[in-house]
């Protein structure tokens, strides 16, 4: 939380749930316990949980803007939780959503959230709908549950344009978090971006093993610098740290998830953002409308890039130059149409292994893609950490 002093939900909660069996409800919070959830009967309530606080410059704060969005809409009430760890807090957060706000649509953002505890919960609740951040959704699982994710490799392919461009060493740099396929794409997807400019680009890889680990990400970040690397973006809940300390070192940086450029006046490139406020404002209609998981009127597993409004580039930076510009605007526009397939053969990985065939590819939606477990040629690393 954003001050030592600040109590969590999962706490008020438990302090308004033991004054109920008291009989003290009234007397504490001046209603009845069904008028704790406010409009619940007029209005849809949406939770949302977050891993980190919501102002991370990162992860959650790219969502806590898309809720921000949702609850500017009539009809709409948003409640939040921030720091719930992927453990059992978390059911704790969604029971209390469902049983004392009333909410029948949660979005539970973090990875680690998913299994087990979404599918514990949801075959708890079956009205509700619950819809997980990751991509994760598999046949057999609870037919309230979905799952959504974003192409952002794209806008990684685009970072990636504008960063070999701008690099004099030919050195770049990415930390990251896990070795999940998710982020082996970003990864695989930058350095492809930056090879398609510069073939003799070095993508040199750093994972931190969790997703929010600070003196980590600082380490990883002054351990590139001292060997070189002029251009640096990452794979992590908040990566405040590391676009500072880049600025510092006086590397250029791409940012991720949302705009990280008032961190790094000087060395900001552009980076790869979420569009939430998009995807969660179509669901919302999608609810409102009578449609559901359960009937299969709403996709089990949504999907989308930079033409379905799901992520979109940020602006470029002070050291981007006209060039750069042009390559990446050209890259853009093809990726949008579809003319440009970042994954096609023949392709091989960082061992001299062929993963991709000569006249194969894999678009943007294939399945083989949610498997990647390998990292491109160029790419200074390895997937077991």
């Amino acid at each position: 939380m954003s001050s030592r002093f600040s109590l969590s939900r999962r706490i008020v909660l438990r302090g308004i749930l033991a004054a109920g069996s008291l009989g003290l409800v009234k007397a504490v919070s001046g209603c009845s316990p069904t008028n704790l959830a406010g409009n619940a009967e007029r209005d849809l309530v949406v939770g949302f949980i977050y891993v980190g606080p919501k102002d991370d410059y990162g992860y959650n704060q790219a969502h806590a803007v898309g809720a921000a969005a949702l609850s500017k809409i009539d009809g709409i009430k948003v409640v939040e939780e921030a720091s719930v760890p992927e453990t059992t807090a978390v059911v704790e957060t969604m029971r209390n959503m469902i049983e004392q706000d009333k909410a029948t649509l949660l979005f539970p953002t973090s990875f680690g959230y998913y299994d087990p505890h979404i599918l514990k919960l949801a075959k708890e609740y079956p009205d509700v709908q619950f819809l997980h951040c990751g991509g994760l959704y598999q046949n057999g699982h609870p037919t309230n549950v979905g799952s959504y994710f974003g192409y952002i490799d794209e806008a990684q392919y685009v970072a990636g344009i504008v960063a070999a461009h701008a690099s004099k060493t030919g050195k770049l740099g990415f930390i990251a978090a896990k070795p999940i396929p998710q982020v082996l794409r970003n990864i695989n997807s930058y350095t492809l971006g930056a090879r398609s400019v510069r073939p003799d680009v070095t993508n040199q890889v750093i994972f931190t093993g969790n997703w929010s680990e600070p003196v980590k990400e600082a380490e990883a970040m002054n351990s590139l610098a001292d060997v070189g690397v002029d251009g640096v973006t990452c794979h992590v809940d908040s990566p405040k740290i590391i676009m500072e300390l880049a600025e510092k070192r006086g590397i250029n940086c791409s940012g991720y998830h949302t705009d990280q450029s008032a961190l790094a006046p000087k060395g900001y490139l552009t980076g790869a953002e979420w569009d939430w406020s998009s995807v969660y404002q179509a669901y919302v209609n999608d609810i409102q409308a009578g449609k559901s998981l359960a009937n299969g009127s709403i996709p089990h597993l949504y999907r989308g890039g930079l033409g379905d409004k799901f992520v979109k580039i940020s602006p470029f930076g002070p050291n981007v130059t006209a060039d750069a510009k042009k390559d990446a605007e050209a890259a853009l526009q093809k990726l949008l149409t579809g003319e440009l397939v970042i994954y096609s053969g023949e392709m091989k990985d960082n061992t001299g292994r062929i993963v991709i065939k000569k006249g194969a590819s894999l678009k943007q939606r294939d399945l083989a893609l949610e498997k990647m477990d390998w990292l491109v040629a160029g790419v200074k690393g390895s997937t077991k950490v």
